[in-house]
């Protein structure tokens, strides 16, 4: 039998979504709200206890939070135990951060996964703390010694997103929006603007972040998302990636109301969220993120008694990251993205980072 601990998860979502997706790092959102799946602290304290620190929007973010959510979920269900769930708030502190860490180590949750690059530094301080307890830290590079970085070469896949764009455009015109101007998002933006223009050096790429700096409400902002899509749809872009966390969300809405138009998805394959299913058909592909994957191989770790720890890269090459075909709108240009695929592998083409 299977039930969830979960504190603390919020999102902000428009209500004409009824739904939030954080996406690819970045604080927090607080309040409480439940899990769909994973297991407590039953089973007579037999299995692993797994404890994830997620970041803003956590379970039921239909992206990032959630990839993070299927690999624990993967392991849980296979090795038996219980999962403890603690989600960020947007006014989050450095403390608050640790605070998180650290209550699921005293409790005896082992291992921890803190979900965003925002947990960097309390990762790192507070693994020091409990040198016994295995810590894994998604999308930033931790330095302590028991602790397992999981990261992504996003700018592979996003090069492959701007492939697509690049061959599915009938305006030579297309955008990007980012969440918050961060290095992270960054290689987000560089590996689609680089994937355009070696497809199709005449298409115009616009680039808009909706927040700078320390402030992560553009993670969490469905309406900025619809605003920014808005603003370049009607400027003459007809395909649109957005990495913006639960602000995606308001760029696809934007974007199906737009004949013609396409979205590009993030993180997890959106085509096939129940959430999303009313804007389905303008979603073109997702930029696929396997945090699932990463989140898995290293509770499995733990429970193997041979803890990951280092950085771990995920890269297109490893299927860490890649483009969704449900739908099948990019059946068409399989042979161009394949062909892509294989000079990113192979070394011919260098994506930038930034």
């Amino acid at each position: 039998m299977r039930r969830v601990a979960k504190l603390s998860a919020a999102c902000i979502a428009t209500a004409a979504l009824a739904l939030t997706a954080t996406a690819c790092g970045s604080t927090s959102s607080d309040s409480n709200s439940s899990s769909s799946s994973a297991s407590s602290s039953g089973g007579g304290g037999k299995g692993i206890k797994i404890g994830l620190a997620y970041d803003v929007g956590g379970r039921g973010d239909r992206s990032f939070n959630d990839s993070a959510a299927r690999g624990a979920d993967k392991a849980e269900k296979e090795f038996g135990g219980s999962i403890k769930e603690l989600t960020a708030k947007t006014s989050d502190t450095e403390a608050d951060r640790e605070q998180r860490l650290t209550d699921l180590a005293s409790a005896g949750y082992n291992p921890i996964v803190a979900v965003g690059f925002s947990y960097a530094t309390s990762v790192d301080k507070v693994a020091k703390q409990f040198p016994k307890v295995s810590f894994g830290l998604i999308d930033s590079v931790a330095t302590s010694p028991n602790v397992d970085s999981i990261t992504f070469t996003e700018e592979q896949g996003s090069y492959l997103a701007g492939v697509a764009a690049a061959l599915k455009t009938k305006k030579d015109h297309v955008g990007f929006i980012g969440g918050v101007d961060t290095p992270l998002i960054k290689k987000f933006a560089a590996g689609y603007v680089q994937g355009v223009k070696d497809t199709n050096s005449k298409v115009k790429v616009d680039v808009q972040y909706l927040t700078h700096g320390s402030d992560l409400s553009g993670f969490s902002s469905p309406d900025k998302g619809k605003e920014a899509a808005s603003g370049m749809l009607d400027n003459g872009a007809d395909v649109i990636y957005a990495a913006a966390g639960s602000s995606g969300n308001g760029s696809i809405e934007a974007v199906h109301g737009v004949k013609g138009a396409w979205a590009i998805g993030v993180d997890s394959d959106q085509y096939n969220i129940p959430g999303l299913a009313a804007y389905k058909t303008s979603i073109l592909t997702s930029m696929v993120k396997n945090v699932d994957v990463g989140v898995y191989d290293f509770i499995k770790s733990v429970h193997d008694g041979k803890p990951l720890t280092g950085n771990q890269v995920y890269s297109l090459a490893k299927g860490g990251v890649g483009l969704a075909t449900s739908g099948g709108y990019i059946d068409d240009i399989k042979a161009q993205l394949d062909a892509a695929k294989k000079k990113i592998v192979d070394g011919t083409v260098k994506v930038k980072t930034s």
